[in-house]
Formats: structure tokens, C-alpha cells, sequence
């Protein structure tokens, strides 16, 4: 799997917020195999100690940040914003978020657009996070992005694929366009679920930082991930709408009278 040129040996992305601890943050990360993790800089910008501690956590796990413009509301806000990851982490990936609804959290598509248009030209690495809608798709491919994250579900609500036509079809339209179902997921399953319609990734936080057992989740999301990309390379039965019997009937013993 590849994301602008860079080769991952993982399809698992994991957020780095609302855990227990930093120790449990860490060893969720290593049970996961997660290579990219993503952060929030309001968040890890919040005091200089916090900062310090992620980043010696980072550094020490060998995984690759995506900042992201979690919280921002316009464009200018979302702009800013990665200016600022930019200088502070030292990267180019920038996962952009425009919220427009405070409830569900919903992308601001219009605003999404404009921003990773900015961004792409100057120089950034956009992933957007999007909803499932073709058109808004078509006009982020045309802004410069060349990765499109579109939702299973309202961040944080662990209700995992709430529009599995839409997924379909958003993969079916861009073949070539790496695509990550990011947010809603809750549990391994819809992991899975995600993966073998075709995703090249998935991305959560909530469903393992809020776990019971943060480390096992990672752990089971890993194997749920892996075990969807292999259902999908294997090219799994079609739904059928009558029976279809695995038992031959052709050749079998028949009683006369």
C-alpha cells in the first residue's frame, strides 16, 4: 500500500487520542502494527511536557505522524492549522478536517474542497476527510488529493458502515485512488467489512483508546484488517437470492421399488 510514493507494510491507521495512559497508547500502537498514527496539534501543542512526551513515544515506536486539522470549522481555521503541523512535526501529510455540523461532525464538503486546494498547491499532502458523495470525490481528486478518506459513520459513534452502497460505489469510481474508511467503525467486524469491499485502510481511534482492554483491541482491528484484505483478494461468493445446494445431485444413488 502506498500514500503519496510512501510504501506501508500496514492498513491499520491509528488515532493517538483518549487513551488511558501514554504506556497503554504505546502498546496499543505496537499490538496494532500500525505504521501512521494520527494527532491532533491542538492537542499535543496543549503544554510543552505533552508535546515532549509524544514525541519521545513517536520516536521511539519508529511510526510516522499525520497531523490532522481535528476541530476546525473554516478554511482559514483548517489552513492555519496545518501551517502549523507542518512546521511543528516536520511533514507534508496534513489529514484535513473541515467540520460543518456540530452533532455528527460532518464534513463541510464545500468548505473540504477549497481547503485541500490551498493546501495542495502549496506544497501539503492532503487527506481528506470526506463523506461517501461521488461528486465531492471527483472535486477533491481535481483540488490535488491523492488519497480520499471517507466516513463509515459520524466520528466517535462506533456504528461502523452506515452507507455500504455508497462505499461500493465510491470504490468502484476510483480504482486507482487509495481509499480509507475513517471513523465510525466500532468493532473488528466492521474493520473487516471495510476491507473487503476493496478499502486500502482503515482508520480509528475511539473504538480501541475507549475499549476495556485498549491493547487487545488494537490487536484484534489488526487481525480483523487482515483478514478483510485477504477475504477480498480471494474474491468472495456473490450474494445469491435463492438456495444453491453444496451437495451434488448429479450421479446420487437412487432406491427403486
Amino acid at each position: 500500500m502506498s500514500f503519496y510514493g510512501v510504501e506501508l507494510g500496514s492498513r491499520l491507521l491509528l488515532g493517538t487520542s483518549r487513551y488511558p495512559s501514554p504506556a497503554v497508547l504505546g502498546e496499543a500502537i505496537k499490538a496494532s502494527k500500525a505504521e501512521v498514527v494520527t494527532v491532533s496539534l491542538r492537542r499535543e501543542s496543549g503544554s510543552e511536557r505533552a508535546g515532549q512526551t509524544f514525541w519521545s513515544l513517536v520516536r521511539a515506536l519508529g511510526v510516522r505522524v499525520l497531523p490532522n486539522t481535528a476541530g476546525c470549522h473554516s478554511v482559514k481555521e483548517a489552513v492555519t492549522t496545518a501551517h502549523m503541523a507542518r512546521e511543528l512535526f516536520d511533514t507534508t501529510w496534513i489529514k484535513l478536517e473541515v467540520i460543518g455540523e456540530s452533532d455528527t461532525l460532518q464534513p463541510d464538503v464545500f468548505g473540504l474542497v477549497e481547503a485541500a486546494r490551498i493546501l495542495s498547491e502549496d506544497g501539503f499532502e492532503v487527506f481528506p476527510y470526506t463523506t461517501e458523495d461521488l461528486v465531492v470525490a471527483d472535486r477533491l481528486v481535481e483540488a490535488g488529493c491523492r488519497v480520499l478518506m471517507p466516513w463509515g459513520a459520524p466520528i466517535g459513534s462506533a456504528r461502523g458502515l452506515n452507507n455500504v452502497y455508497g462505499l461500493k460505489s465510491l470504490r468502484a469510481h476510483f480504482p486507482d485512488i487509495p481509499l480509507v474508511v475513517d471513523a465510525g467503525l466500532g468493532v473488528p467486524s466492521h474493520a473487516a467489512a471495510a476491507m473487503e469491499l476493496g478499502y486500502d485502510a482503515v482508520l480509528l481511534n475511539t473504538a480501541v483508546a475507549e475499549a476495556g482492554d485498549p491493547v487487545a483491541m488494537a490487536r484484534a482491528f489488526a487481525l480483523a484488517v487482515e483478514a478483510g484484505r485477504t477475504a477480498y483478494l480471494a474474491q468472495p461468493l456473490e450474494p445469491r437470492d435463492m438456495a444453491a445446494p453444496s451437495t451434488p445431485v448429479i450421479g446420487k444413488a437412487a432406491l427403486g421399488d
